[in-house]
């Protein structure tokens, strides 16, 4: 796990410099995130754990440490075919495919039919979805439950409008986090 790590990261500083088209870049987390998210999915209560944005399964990667951990699984969504085969293939070398549920489609489609037992949600998508996702996830977390929105720094003027929301969202005690590309950490009351 740890050599397909360090090739997802540097792919992700290759792609960062070299040209490739946003798009098509993975954008993962950095370390240090990841080790956030583990954390925090070890300390979540009880309940389904779902990360909405699979790339090439670097985060996964970390947040599959933690389900394996505290005996659960975890539910990952992507709707881009090409970064579903890579992150695939990570989970395979890595081997953790026990660990994770991969589903290959828009999460926004699938959440509402998710149970009301939503311990930990990890957000790092098309900014645009954040809002919506927020909106489908919290009514449908469990007390105690946290939901992590990436990019909440280096996006911040894009996020600015779900931000706010969710930092005046009276049922979430909410924070910004100043690590990696900054962190919205929100947890439900």
């Amino acid at each position: 796990m740890l050599s397909r790590m360090r090739e997802l990261e540097a792919i992700d500083l290759r792609d960062r410099t070299d040209g490739t088209p946003h798009a098509k870049r993975l954008r993962q987390i950095s370390p240090d995130t990841g080790k956030l998210l583990a954390l925090l999915v070890a300390s979540a209560p009880a309940g389904r754990c779902i990360e909405i944005g699979t790339s090439a399964g670097y985060s996964t990667l970390w947040l599959a440490l933690a389900c394996r951990a505290t005996k659960r699984r975890l539910t990952t969504f992507d709707i881009d075919a090409a970064k579903v085969e890579i992150a695939r293939a990570t989970f395979a070398v890595s081997g953790v495919t026990d660990a994770i549920e991969q589903v290959h489609g828009d999460a926004l489609a699938h959440l509402p039919d998710c149970r009301d037992d939503i311990a930990f949600c990890f957000l790092d998508a098309e900014k645009d979805l954040y809002q919506p996702a927020y909106d489908i996830v919290v009514p449908r977390m469990v007390p105690g439950g946290i939901l992590v929105a990436d990019n909440a720094i280096s996006h911040e003027a894009q996020l600015r409008p779900m931000l706010d929301f969710a930092l005046r969202d009276e049922r979430m005690d909410s924070v910004l986090v100043p690590i990696g590309q900054g962190d919205l950490i929100c947890r439900k009351k």
